[in-house]
This record gives structure tokens, C-alpha cells and sequence, in this order.
């Protein structure tokens, strides 16, 4: 065998009993078939087109590893659906039938004449189309046919004339009703009752599925169900589909009077439940599901469904651990099933709770993603919230209801007596159900939802005992919970709240009281009753739930969510729950249960509260007192009362959600850790020196503070435990909304703005209006339609030509050359970081001052505020005479708006309120309709309402940018190799006291989210801040080892940081089809995942990412891939770009890297997708692809690129071509980092430098392009060049992530620098102590340390002093040109063309919400272990094998004992990429498939295959797992490097 190739194999036929049906197959295709016809015997007529393709047609694909992108359709082996499409032509006529229909009715006609008629009858049928067929004699063929098939003469031609029935009934539907007229039913059903013939009663199996689309009630009366069903485990798979097929279509209407004729046949269709094959099972589900529905009404037909097992069969395909191999929709109809089982049948009810029910409900909705902590083992789409909404249904009809209905109270009254005869049935349904309920509301679940969990948790706690419901009222916390949902507008959800409220105080007061008061509860009802008192002495209603029916858009109340659909839609309109039931409610409670009397605290204030309160309350002075005294006069006080506030939140007495919130210590510690800006918005001394200096030391004393344990994991910390009393108040407080859009279909429509044009997006009718007042723009009364996505800059573009004209020549003059001064100064200003132009100035020169544009007076005052003193803040460098200042002695730095590039003319508003220009305009729209009600529902009314916008001129407000030069008083701040904190995102947030968005600050939630982002800060670079409290304590003599400056700072994985909530509703929104069309979302989506991307899952964010980036066509493709294939994976190897825009490029497998040039050249820039064919192989498609990235990643990491540091050859080396052409890998066990280049080079060098710049052009290309296709790529690059591609700060810190000997020393020379700076400052007289200024024992100087780069001996640091050595007195110049050289001017350039390559692909500031570690695996995707229960649910057996295989057994077992390159080796020969994508084996896709290969005795000397572009594997069945472990082991070995045929 060729070592690079794979064997070329007979195909593999699979016997007929493991082949899958098509009903579409049992046809004749050709001419020459029917000629081959014989007389004879049943064996001589050709078969119809087999039940399933042949394995050989399987491997036609252009791969022999892998074909084509299964995309293609060209490598899976689907099943045709039953339902095929018609032939194109027609060659049959009239005259033609005529003649056939006379021969076959003349009398002389023998059994050949017969034959031969019925095969000419079959093939003119089997190619024509429905309208070619108005002239054929239906009504003289058919009773011919029927005669013919119930003949008992000549076994071919009751098979023929069969199959001539079927092909008639096929072609033309309509002729059913004329084949049931004619007697053909009963035949047909004889056929299958006495099975004489296998091919005749295939046939048979045939004809009946396609009669029963049209005529099932016949049917069924002629006892087709139990005719197919007899003998149904006779047949073959593909034969038993068709069969259950025929019963499926025959349950769509079943007549009451004929139920006995389908409930014969539910045991057989029970049993098939249990079958391994899922198409049998759906169909036998759909089955069952048509029957309940038929008989909902009728409880004697129900009871006797249940006596047959139904429910109990039913149950076993949900409660494997919450996973199913059905269909969503198919799903779905199980529970409904349950649902109508339990409605109207106490048989039903009974049995569901003896076989505990609740246990598999409890799974479903822990895995539908509306639970916290939940995996999303369901395949997402629409009917998330469709499968949560029928479980509730479930759950609250097998319960008995707390609001009886008299009219029908007998059902009720039963369904009690059974609860009281058992009442452990009660406590496992409460125990179960409870806490899972709570939490689905928690997740942020739509108002369905929400009211639907609410009900059966009143059910629950009305029937519940106070044994069974004490435990478990304390263990979910339900007082917190109902406190969250008093800040819920809708009228249901509030009377229900407040029910639940009523009966917990019923059943034990003294308990629920305390807690009550401390988590919020009693506070809500005092707010609620205050804030509706004040509205009515106001003369003012609070109902806006009047009109909340048609502000919703939805048909129907939510009080007849649990009703049988069949309820009239003007009853549904009737809401149950009266006008003033919320507020009449709500007195009560606080009059029967929270008197003055009776709570011995201020209304819902609890002692810890006001202690709280009290602590924070002092904190806040102490930090407004010490800024009198520059900051720091107080840091030992203030260190110690920050302390004590943490210890109480944490340690002190239990305190709840609601009080840590209330009290303001989240406010009190931002407070502390900004210095006194977080409360104090005037304060103006924010850029001054002091201030910054107070701030770094308070983020260190605070880490020093949080990271302290109680115990001996990362759980006891500080940090942690208050980490989870802001998960838990955020969950509790959060009010961010998930938009449902209602009947929304993608249609044309057509747009004015942007351009005039038709597209698919909706569009919003508007009408704007000029403000009242102005009368310097022109009126525009129009209605113009905007699609949803347009911008106000795009819709500023289209007024501002209409409106504009009235200004005068002068004004718009003026205007022109105002834009034109201040264009020439704007910078952009990233929202998520405070950016710093620098701007290099001579000592006597001045900076021109710049106009800025400003949308709002707050921008104004922060950037007055800001303006140009940050570089004395924290900053990196004062002075470097080698920098790009040329010597200057002074830097400047300018901030500038975040929109300074788009200077606005006009400015919107709607109903008095101006609108945020950074949102789109269906954002704006959103946000107007959120305020008049808060549980919007985007509806038909949404689309066709009219909306009036006013319009203004803008303001030409412009501001004066000061240079400003600080002398800083500190040591601190003038070290050349510093660290740039201002720089980080959460440190520049303190700055400013504000999240780098635009979120509404009076939100409950901005406290939380501004503080998650400063922990969540803190805990990635808690590190870097101990390291330099280290340096300087070191600097003070406060320690005197250098050894003591290594710093192990414990961190918080950062999962603890994502909100299950949060990350729930975004999940819900992006599922929503509006969103998944069109790309819009409401605006927090946005402006959370800006400021603080980490509280979202790296799945969710993936997908945000796609979404925003690549376009909406592609979520959509995924979405349906998903719900298609069963698969919830979270990222596709499939490309983003859309799939039908394909472009090939044959490359050379001898010179990968110069095809990988190529193809960046030809097509980095285009959208196509890229399908890489080799030179000289048969391959192309998904798995030559996947291998071709594979390659070239290889490539870019061997020695003697340039490229890298640890490269083992030398600059001179690359000059001179030494490198051998096969060199070896760089060795960088810690990743790849670009290796430094001097930017003083001679021209020899500049050649080969500009070579290296050109490879990092093209890896920028091949990385961004892989990320677009869903490519994988096998190259390890360090964090930290994730970090500077990203443009995130570096600093001396960094350098240990690459270079971990290089970062420790230069570290520790730095802290000498600073321990000479500190002791000279100190006092003259102690300088000079050669003992505190020595290098572990050695003075600096004996170091013999030239100015050249460590490791480089090519790369002078500096010509200016490369004849100096270094000492104690340029140690601090070395240490600082050393890091320049390392992460800054040395790397720069090729920095920038690796980010100049990316951009032409996509936008690399778009990967800004991963971190570097999740950066590496979107990239390079994952590689880890995987176990046997996750290889049985995420790969597919098919075609000759199932689950419980002994071969799927054995090798399930071999590769789960795989080491890690033999795992790489088997996922490079199935897939052609070394690692899984992003997310594992669930997110591989196609899924890896396994199917049979080879029959007889000499299978153990047969190799597996595979085709790539369809991970699928071709797995002979061996007789041991150690043979077989051989075998594989030595096709994934010998089988790389080449693609061919199979």
C-alpha cells in the first residue's frame, strides 16, 4: 500500500435488511429495465430503485477521505423523502393508454401479453407529470388493475399492476378517489394479511401510503392499520418506514365512531417506540399524537390508551437524562400528547404521577436553556420557549387547580382526592418542579412563560402542607424571587406574585415575615402602594393594562394560555383578572399580614439593612474627607473600615440580595476604589497625579483585601463571595427585555431610506417633523419607509438635502469650513478604552486647539474634565529619546468624542425625548415603545403604525483641547518601562466613573454591571497590580530579597463571571426570527456585550459575533442547519459567507506555502468560499479544505521564518540561505511570538525584514479567512500576541507569558531602578549603598551587560549608546529600551501588517468581546478527551449499524483510550483538521457518522475510509476491539497526505 495513498475500494452493498427506505425508489428508471422484464417468475422483473442508495453511490463523491462539502448534497446518503417530486416530460399520449388499457381488457390475453402491457403501462407512468395525464382513462384502467392485483394466476402481474396503482396515484393524487371507488383498498390489504409474496406486499405497502394522503377516512375503514402493522417486523427498516407512514396519514382524521380500528393497532405502535431506528420512532410518535388529539374528548377512549402502556412508553423517550432523538416539533407534540392525556383522563393523570412524571419534566427544562446552568442539549431554534410553555401545561393539568371552575368542578375534585389518597405524589412533583420553575423565570423566559410558572406554583403551594413546603420555600429563596417580580409591569404576573405571597403567609407566617422583610418583598408592596397612591391623587390611572392587549400584538390574554385552543378568540380577548385586582390585593396583604404592629422595623427595612447602611455611609466619608488631604493622608484608615465593609457583606450576618443592594455598598465601594468620583460627579481634580496615584493603590489594597481566603480554595475568597452576592442581586434586579417578534416572515418590501430600493428586511413607516421653534430648516411632512437597520447617520444623509435648504449661503459656508477646521482635529474614541493620541511638541510650541462636536452636555463636562491629563496618569513613557518624539521633552495627548468622525447636522427626538445617535433607528423605535410597555411584543401593528420623529439643527458646540504636562510628584509615574494601567478597560472606567457605553445610569442594574467590570478586571490582572505593590514596597525597603517580588496571585475561573440570566436572554434573542433576519436587537444587547463582554458565554458571544459580523444569512443557515440535523452545536465548520458562492483553487501539496500565497492574493478579499483541490488528486471539497489550513499553519511555524522568537537560526543565517529546506518546528512551548526587528537595519536587512512583513500579511489574511469559513487551524500562537493583535495594552508584565526568565530579571532590574530612584529622592546622604543597589549579591556593572537585545546580539538597543555598558545608572534606560524592543517599536510593524492582512478580510476589532484565551479556540478550535457517554450522543450510526453494536461498542471504547497524538491522527483522518471546532464534538458538523463496510470472513484484513466532507466513516465490522485498534491505528497512520477515491 502507498504510504501517501489510500486504497481504492469495492463499494460496499449493504444486504437489503440494512438499507433505509425511499419511498420514492420503487420505480422502474429506465427503458432498459423494462426490457429486461421477463415472463417468467417474480425474481426475473426487476426490482424498483432500491430502498436505499448503495454504499459505491455513497463514495461518488470527488474525496476518497473526503468529497465535496457535504453542502453539495453529494456526500451524505439522506433518505429521499417520501414525498418525491414529479418526472420532468412525458412521453406517454392518449392513444398510447388506449391501447394498453384494450390489450390488458382483452380476453385472449395470456399472462405474457399481460406482463409485457403492465411493464410498457409502468414505464410511460413513471415519466409523466400530473398535467399530461387529463386524458388518461382513469375509470376503464383502474378496474383492469384492481382485477389484475387481486388475481391469484401469475405473481408478476399482480406485482406490475400494483405498481402501475401506485405510480398513478403518485403522478396524478387526485385518482385516489377513483382507486378507492373501484375497489382497490380491500386487494391491497389482502395482500399484506396474507403475505404470499414479499415483493407483491412491498408494493402493496406502497400503493396504501400514497391512497392514505388522500383518502384516510377509507382507509381506514377498509382496516388498513392493522393490514400494515401485521407483519410489520417482517420487512426491513426502509419497508417499515413506509408502513408507519401509511398508519401516520390515516390518524390525520379519525372518525369517532371508528376508533376500534386504531385501537387495536396501539400496542404494535407502542412497541415501535422502543425501536433503534429514530425515523420509525418520530413516525410512530406523530402516530399516537393524531390519535389523542382525534379522541381528546373522549376520557372511555383515553382511559383504554393508557391500559395499552401509552404513557408510560411514551415517558421512556424523555427521561434520559433530559436528551431525545426526536425532532423539536415531534417533541413537542409528546408533551402535548401528555398534556391532553392528563386533561381529560384521571387514568392518565394517575399514571403519570405513580411512573414520576415530574423527575423527566424536571430534565426537560433544566436542558431547554431556560435554566440557570443549563447545556443546551436541545437543538435551539423557535421552540424553546414553545417546548417550556408545554410542559407547564402538563405540570398544570395534572394538578388540580387552585381557581376552580364550579361549572366543571367534578375533574378537580378527583384529581384532589388522588393528591390526598397519595400525598407523596404532591411532595416529589414539589420537590422536583419547584426550584426548577423558579429558575426558568429567573433566565429571563417570555411572558408565557413567565405567568405559565406562576400558576402551577400557586397550584403547588395551595395544595402543598407546611411540613412539605417549609424546606423548600427556604432552600430556592423564594422571597428574593418574588421581590424581583414585583418590578414587573404586567398585571398577571403581579396578581400572581402576590397570590403566592398571600398563601405562603397563610400557611406559616411567623417564617416567611422575617424573610419577607429582608429580601425586598414587603419594600416592593410599600413602593407599589405608594407610587399608585400618588397617581390617584394626581387624578392619574397606572392602567396602562387597558391597552396592553394591542400594545402586545398577541391574539389572545394570557389567562387562556392553559385553555384547549379550540377556546373563541373573543373569549380570549376577555382578560380574567379585574382592573384594580393588583392593587386591591396588595392592600390587603399589607393590611392582614404587615401593620406597624406587627413588624417591629420601618416598613421592609431590617435591622442588618440599616447597620449596612451605616458602614457605607462612613466609608463615603471618610474617602470625601481624605480628598482634602490629596488622597492619602487616610490609605491605613480606609484600608481597614474597607475591610470591615467586606467582611460584613460576606461574614457578618446573612444578608440578602435586596439588602445589599439597598444599602448602597456596591456605590460605596466604587466609590472608594474611583477616589471619590463614583458619587461625586462635580469632583475636578480627577487627572491630577494624587488622584491617579490614590486610585492605583486602592485597586491594590483591594486586591490584597478580595483575594484573602477563609479556606483553602479559590471558592473562600473574598473576591468570590461577593462575585456571587452581585450574580445574585443582578438576577434579581436586572430589567434588560428579550423582544419577541410575532408572525414575522421575511417578505419583500420596499425602502426609502437608505436608498430606494426592495429588500427583504421590514421596514418602519415614518413621518418626520421639523420641532417647533426652528426656523432654520425646511419642513418634511412624507411618510418614508426605513428599513430596521439603517442608522440615523444614513437617515441624516436622506433629510438633510430636503430640509436644509432654507439656511442661507452664509450659514451653510460657515458650516462648511466649521466642519472642515474640526474634521481635521477629530480622532475616533473607542468606547471600551480611553485611547491616547500622542502629539509630539517642542517646549516652546502650543498645540492648536481642536473643535469638538458634542451630542449632550454630560459628553461635554467628562471631556473637559479628561481633556489631555492622562499621559502623567499612570502612563508608560515621559520622555524616551529613542521614541518617535525625536527628543522632545514633552508628549501631548488629545481625547476626542466617540463619534468625532460623524459631526452631526440634525438632531431626533421623539415625544420631547432625544434620540441616542449610536443606536439604529428600530433600536430607538424599540426603546420608545419599551417605556409605554415593558413586555412589548413586535406585532403586525408594530410594522404598520406610522411614527412621528422630530428633527432639529444641531448645535455646533465646540471645546478646546489644553496640553497638559503635570509634574508628577512621584517616582511612580516616571519610569520609562512602566505599565500603561490607564490603558486597561476596567481602570479607565474608574477614571471616568462610568462603563465605556451608553447604558441608562438610573438602571437598577449600572451599580452591578460597573462593579462586575472592576472585579472582573481585577481578577485577570490581579497579578500585574501585586507585582508592582511588590516592586515598590521592594523600592521603600519595606522588602529586601529580590526573591520576594515573584507574586502567585490566586484567580477566580473566569465562568464565575457570566450571568446565566443575562447569557439566557441573549441566547432567547438571537433565536428570535426577527433577529436571526435582520441582524436587530434591542440596544442593551449591544452596549453590554461593549462594556462587559465577559458576562456572556463564550457560545453565546460566538454567536453574537457571527451575527454582527458576517451577516444574518448566515445565523439563518445555521439556525435551520441545527434544528435540521438535531444538533445544539454552538460554531459550524461550514463557512460563514453563505454556502452557495464557492470558488476552487488547486494548490500543491510540494509547496503549500507558495499556494497559500497565492490564494491570499487572489481571494482574501472576496466573500467567496474557498474549496482547496490538490495537484494530481481526485479530491476536493470540506476535507482538502480542512487539511490545506492544516498545512499551511505547519508551515508558518518552521524555523528559519523570520518570524518567531526561539528561532534556532540567526539573522545572518536567513540572510545567507542557510535555513534547510525542511526545517524544523520552532520550538515556543509557552506559543508563538514575533520575533523583534531593529528598526535601524542595513539594506540587506530591510529585504529580508520586508519578506518577514509580507508572511505577516499573509497570516493575517489566512487567520481572519479560516475564521470566516469555519477553518481550523493547528498553530499555537502565545496569549499575548492574541493581546497586541487586539491592540490591548503590554507592558513589562507581558514579557513572562513568552519569555518567562527575560520578564523575572527585567522585573527585578526595575525594581532596583526604582529602589535608586526612591533612595535618591529620600535623602542624598543614603545614596550610594552599593549593598541595597546589588543584583542578587553582583553589582550591575559586573553583569558586563552591553546595549543589545537579549538573545539578539544583532539588535542594538540604542546607537547612541551601544559603546556604554550597563550600570545602576542607565539600568532603569536599559530595562525600558529592552521592553520598547520586545512588545513595542520591535514587534510593531509586524503587528500592524498581521492586522493589515485581517482587515481585508473582516474587521479584527470585531474579536474584541474574546478574550486571548478564547481567541486561541475559535482559532485553532479544541483538542481534549472526550468520554463514552459524550461519543454516544454526539455521533451517528447508520446504515448497517446502531448504538449497541458490538463493532460501534469496541470502537466507541478504542478511541476513547486514545492518547492525545493518536486523537489528533484519527480527527485528521475523519476530518482533515487535527482539533474539534470551538465547542467539541457537539459542534462538529457534519456529525462524525459511522457506518458499515464489508461483509464475510475477510473483513479483518479490511481498512477503514472515510469521506472529510462528510465526516463519515466506513467501518469494517471486526471480530475483536484489538484487531480492530490495529487496524485503525494503521489507516490513520498510513492514510494521510493524499485524497482519493475510496
Amino acid at each position: 500500500m502507498d504510504r501517501g495513498r489510500k486504497r481504492s475500494e469495492v463499494a460496499d452493498q449493504l444486504p437489503a435488511d440494512k438499507r433505509a427506505c425511499s419511498s420514492s425508489e420503487f420505480r422502474l428508471a429506465t427503458a432498459d429495465v423494462v426490457a429486461a422484464v421477463s415472463a417468467s417468475s417474480t425474481s426475473s422483473i426487476p426490482p424498483p430503485l432500491s430502498f436505499e442508495h448503495p454504499d459505491c453511490d455513497m463514495e461518488s463523491s470527488s474525496s476518497g477521505r473526503g468529497g465535496g462539502d457535504s453542502a453539495y448534497g453529494s456526500c451524505e446518503s439522506d433518505d429521499d423523502p417520501l414525498h418525491h417530486q414529479p418526472r420532468a416530460g412525458c412521453g406517454a399520449s392518449r392513444g398510447k393508454f388506449q391501447r394498453i388499457i384494450s390489450v390488458l381488457d382483452s380476453e385472449d390475453a395470456g399472462p405474457s401479453v399481460q406482463l409485457a402491457s403492465l411493464t410498457e403501462l409502468c414505464e410511460a407512468l413513471s415519466f409523466c407529470m400530473e398535467d399530461s395525464l387529463g386524458y388518461f382513462p382513469v375509470d376503464n384502467a383502474l378496474p383492469l388493475l384492481v382485477k389484475l392485483a387481486g388475481s391469484e394466476g401469475n405473481p408478476d402481474v399482480m406485482l406490475l399492476a400494483i405498481r402501475a396503482i401506485t405510480y398513478l396515484c403518485d403522478v396524478m393524487p387526485r385518482s385516489a378517489d377513483a382507486i378507492v371507488r373501484h375497489g382497490a383498498l380491500p386487494v391491497l390489504c389482502g395482500r399484506l394479511l396474507s403475505i404470499e409474496y414479499l415483493d407483491v406486499a412491498e408494493q402493496s405497502l406502497q400503493a396504501l401510503e400514497k391512497i392514505s394522503r388522500k383518502q384516510p377516512v377509507p382507509c381506514l375503514q377498509a382496516g388498513t392499520v392493522m393490514a400494515v402493522l401485521g407483519f410489520i417486523d417482517f420487512f426491513c427498516i426502509s419497508v417499515q418506514r413506509v408502513a408507519l407512514s401509511t398508519v401516520a396519514n390515516v390518524c390525520k382524521k379519525l372518525p369517532l365512531d371508528c376508533s376500534s380500528l386504531v385501537l387495536e393497532a396501539v400496542p404494535i405502535i407502542c412497541n415501535i417506540l422502543q425501536y433503534e431506528d429514530y425515523k420509525l420512532v418520530e413516525t410512530a410518535v406523530t402516530c399516537l399524537i393524531r390519535i389523542t388529539n382525534s379522541f381528546s374528548n373522549s376520557t372511555e377512549i383515553l382511559d383504554v390508551l393508557c391500559k395499552h402502556g401509552m404513557i408510560g412508553k411514551s415517558l421512556h423517550l424523555i427521561t434520559v437524562d433530559g436528551r431525545t432523538t426526536l425532532s423539536q416539533p415531534v417533541f413537542v407534540g409528546l408533551i402535548g400528547l401528555l398534556t391532553n392525556m392528563a386533561t381529560t383522563s384521571l387514568v392518565a393523570v394517575r399514571t403519570l404521577l405513580e411512573v414520576g412524571v415530574s423527575s423527566s419534566l424536571k430534565r426537560i427544562l433544566v436542558a431547554s436553556g431556560l435554566s440557570h446552568g443549563s447545556t443546551y442539549t436541545f437543538p435551539e431554534g423557535i421552540y424553546s420557549n414553545q417546548l417550556v410553555l408545554e410542559v407547564l401545561k402538563l405540570l398544570y393539568h395534572i394538578m388540580p387547580s387552585a381557581a376552580r371552575d364550579d361549572e366543571n368542578i367534578q375533574p378537580f375534585l378527583a384529581k384532589e382526592k388522588i393528591l390526598e389518597e397519595q400525598p407523596m405524589y404532591l411532595y416529589q412533583l414539589s420537590t422536583d418542579i419547584l426550584p426548577v420553575l423558579i429558575e426558568v423565570v429567573k433566565s429571563g423566559a417570555n411572558l408565557s412563560v413567565c405567568y405559565g410558572c406562576l400558576s402551577v406554583m400557586i397550584n403547588i403551594i395551595y395544595f402543598g402542607t407546611v411540613d412539605m413546603l417549609q424546606d423548600l420555600v427556604k432552600n430556592s429563596n423564594i422571597s428574593s424571587f418574588l421581590a424581583s417580580l414585583m418590578a414587573r409591569k404586567d398585571r398577571h404576573v403581579l396578581v400572581s406574585a402576590l397570590k403566592i405571597v398571600e398563601l405562603l403567609m397563610q400557611k406559616f407566617s411567623s417564617v416567611c415575615s422575617s424573610s419577607f422583610i429582608k429580601e425586598g418583598v414587603v419594600y416592593a408592596i410599600e413602593v407599589f402602594l405608594e407610587h399608585e397612591t400618588q397617581l390617584v391623587s394626581l387624578g392619574q390611572q397606572s392602567d396602562q393594562q387597558d391597552n396592553q392587549m394591542s400594545l402586545r400584538d398577541v391574539p389572545r390574554c394570557l389567562c387562556y394560555i392553559f385553555d384547549p385552543p379550540n377556546t373563541s378568540t373573543s373569549e380570549r380577548k376577555t382578560c380574567r383578572v379585574g382592573k384594580d385586582a393588583v392593587l386591591s390585593l396588595a392592600k390587603h396583604i399589607k393590611a392582614a399580614y404587615f401593620t406597624g404592629e406587627s413588624v417591629n422595623c420601618e416598613i421592609g427595612v431590617s435591622e442588618v439593612l440599616k447597620k449596612l447602611k451605616i458602614m457605607c455611609s462612613t466609608l463615603n466619608e471618610n474617602v470625601d474627607q481624605s480628598l482634602s488631604n490629596d488622597g492619602c493622608a487616610k490609605i491605613e484608615e480606609l484600608s481597614q473600615l474597607l475591610g470591615q465593609v467586606m467582611a460584613d457583606i460576606n461574614f457578618g450576618e446573612a444578608i440578602s440580595s435586596f439588602e445589599f443592594v439597598e444599602s448602597g455598598a456596591v456605590r460605596s465601594l466604587l466609590h472608594y476604589l474611583s477616589n471619590g468620583r463614583y458619587l461625586n460627579k462635580s469632583f475636578s481634580h480627577c487627572m491630577r497625579p494624587s488622584h491617579c496615584l490614590a486610585i492605583l493603590k486602592r485597586l491594590q489594597t483591594f486586591t490584597v483585601v478580595s483575594l484573602s481566603k477563609t479556606g483553602h480554595s479559590w471558592e473562600d475568597m473574598l473576591l468570590a463571595l461577593l462575585i456571587r452576592k452581585l450574580q445574585d442581586a443582578l438576577t434579581s434586579f436586572d430589567n434588560f427585555p428579550v423582544i419577541v417578534s410575532q408572525f414575522f416572515k421575511s417578505r419583500n418590501s420596499y425602502s426609502d431610506i437608505p436608498t430606494r430600493h426592495s429588500t427583504l428586511n421590514p421596514c418602519l413607516r415614518v413621518r418626520f417633523v421639523r420641532e417647533d421653534g426652528e426656523f432654520n430648516l425646511s419642513d418634511y411632512s412624507d411618510v418614508v419607509s426605513i428599513d430596521v437597520s439603517s442608522s440615523f447617520v444614513t437617515i441624516e444623509d436622506y433629510l438633510w438635502p430636503k430640509v436644509g435648504a432654507s439656511m442661507s449661503g452664509q450659514i451653510q459656508e460657515q458650516n462648511r469650513k466649521d466642519v472642515t477646521t474640526t474634521s481635521a482635529a477629530v480622532s475616533s474614541f473607542r468606547c471600551s478604552e480611553i485611547n491616547v493620541l500622542e502629539v509630539s511638541c517642542s517646549d516652546n510650541q502650543h498645540i492648536p486647539s481642536a473643535n469638538f462636536v458634542q451630542v449632550n452636555q454630560e459628553q461635554q463636562t467628562s471631556l473637559e474634565d479628561t481633556s489631555m491629563k492622562l499621559r502623567e496618569m499612570m502612563t508608560e513613557s515621559i520622555s524616551n529619546p529613542q521614541s518617535s518624539c525625536d527628543g522632545h521633552a514633552k508628549d501631548c495627548e488629545i481625547l476626542s468624542p466617540s463619534n468625532g468622525d460623524a459631526i452631526p447636522k440634525l438632531i431626533f427626538s421623539i415625544e420631547g425625548r432625544e434620540i441616542d445617535r449610536s443606536m439604529t433607528f428600530y433600536q430607538a423605535i424599540l426603546q420608545f415603545q419599551l417605556n409605554a410597555e415593558p413586555d412589548l411584543v413586535v406585532g403586525p401593528k408594530f410594522w404598520s403604525e406610522v411614527y412621528q420623529v422630530s428633527y432639529r439643527k444641531a448645535e455646533q458646540i465646540t471645546t478646546q483641547s489644553h496640553a497638559s504636562c503635570c509634574d508628577s510628584q512621584s517616582f511612580l509615574f516616571q519610569e520609562k518601562a512602566g505599565y500603561p494601567w490607564h490603558k486597561l478597560s476596567f481602570i479607565s472606567s474608574l477614571l471616568l466613573a462610568e462603563l465605556p457605553c451608553k447604558l441608562d445610569k438610573a438602571n437598577p442594574s449600572y451599580d452591578l454591571l460597573f462593579m462586575m467590570k472592576i472585579l472582573e478586571g481585577l481578577n485577570r490582572f490581579s497579578s500585574f497590580l501585586l507585582s508592582h505593590e511588590r516592586s515598590i514596597s521592594l523600592a521603600e525597603g519595606r522588602i529586601e530579597n529580590l526573591g520576594d517580588l515573584k507574586v502567585v496571585a490566586p484567580s477566580i475561573p473566569q465562568a464565575e463571571f457570566i450571568s446565566s440570566k443575562l447569557t439566557d436572554k441573549l441566547e432567547q434573542q438571537l433565536q428570535d426570527p426577527l433577529t436571526l433576519a435582520t441582524g436587530c436587537m434591542p440596544s442593551w444587547c449591544d452596549q453590554l456585550m461593549m462594556a462587559c463582554p465577559f458576562l456572556f458565554s463564550f457560545e453565546v458571544r460566538w454567536k453574537y459575533f457571527r451575527l454582527k459580523t458576517f451577516g444574518c444569512k448566515v445565523q439563518l443557515n445555521q439556525m435551520q442547519l441545527a434544528n435540521t440535523s438535531g444538533s445544539s452545536s454552538v460554531t459550524d465548520r461550514r463557512p460563514a459567507s453563505g454556502w452557495t458562492y464557492r470558488k476552487k483553487f488547486k494548490v500543491k501539496r510540494s509547496d503549500i506555502f507558495g499556494s497559500a500565497e497565492k490564494m491570499m492574493a487572489s481571494h482574501a478579499q472576496s466573500r467567496a468560499v474557498i474549496e482547496v483541490e490538490y495537484e494530481e488528486e481526485v479530491g476536493t471539497g470540506l476535507g482538502p479544505t480542512m487539511e490545506f489550513f492544516t498545512l499551511v499553519s505547519h508551515e508558518f511555524q518552521k524555523d528559519g521564518m523570520g518570524m518567531w522568537r526561539g528561532e534556532r537560526h540567526s539573522l545572518s543565517d536567513l540572510q545567507t540561505n542557510q535555513c534547510s529546506e525542511e526545517s524544523a518546528f520552532v520550538v515556543a512551548p509557552l506559543g508563538l511570538f514575533p520575533r523583534p526587528w531593529s528598526a535601524g537595519s542595513s539594506v540587506s536587512d530591510d529585504r529580508q525584514f520586508s519578506d518577514v512583513l509580507k508572511k505577516f500579511s499573509v497570516l493575517g489574511q489566512l487567520v481572519a479567512k479560516a475564521i470566516r469559513e469555519g477553518r481550523i487551524l493547528d498553530i499555537p500562537f502565545c496569549s499575548t500576541f492574541y493581546k497586541v493583535i487586539l491592540d490591548q495594552a503590554l507592558g513589562i508584565y507581558d514579557i513572562q507569558s513568552f519569555d518567562p526568565e527575560l520578564g523575572r530579571t527585567l522585573l527585578e532590574f526595575q525594581a532596583l531602578s526604582h529602589r535608586k530612584s526612591f533612595l535618591k529622592s529620600a535623602s542624598s546622604q543614603n545614596f550610594g549603598h552599593a549593598s541595597d543597589l546589588s543584583f542578587r549579591n553582583t553589582a550591575i556593572e559586573d553583569l558586563y551587560l552591553d546595549f543589545t537585545l537579549p538573545g539578539y546580539s544583532d539588535y542594538l538597543l540604542s546607537s547612541a549608546t551601544n559603546s556604554k555598558m550597563v550600570n545602576i545608572d542607565n539600568l532603569e534606560e536599559y530595562v525600558s529600551l529592552v521592553v520598547d524592543a520586545s512588545i513595542k517599536d520591535g514587534i510593531s510593524r509586524q503587528v500592524q501588517a498581521f492586522q493589515s492582512g485581517f482587515n481585508e478580510v473582516f474587521p479584527l476589532k470585531s474579536l474584541q468581546i474574546f478574550t486571548e484565551h478564547e481567541l486561541e479556540r475559535v482559532l485553532c478550535g479544541e483538542q481534549g478527551t472526550w468520554t463514552f457517554s459524550e461519543l454516544l450522543d454526539h455521533v451517528k450510526f447508520d446504515h448497517g449499524y446502531t448504538a449497541s453494536s458490538p463493532p460501534v461498542i469496541n470502537f466507541l471504547e478504542t478511541i476513547q483510550e486514545f492518547d492525545c497524538n493518536e486523537r489528533r491522527a484519527f480527527l485528521q483522518f475523519v476530518t482533515g483538521a487535527p482539533r474539534l471546532p470551538p465547542g467539541g464534538l457537539v459542534a462538529l458538523n457534519p456529525k462524525l457518522t459511522i457506518v458499515r463496510k464489508g461483509y464475510g470472513c475477510e473483513v479483518d484484513m479490511d481498512l477503514p475510509s472515510v469521506m472529510t466532507c462528510a465526516n463519515y466513516l466506513k467501518l469494517p465490522p471486526y471480530s475483536s476491539k484489538e484487531r480492530m485498534r490495529e487496524r485503525l491505528l494503521y489507516a490513520i497512520t498510513e492514510g494521510q497526505g493524499c485524497f482519493h477515491l475510496s
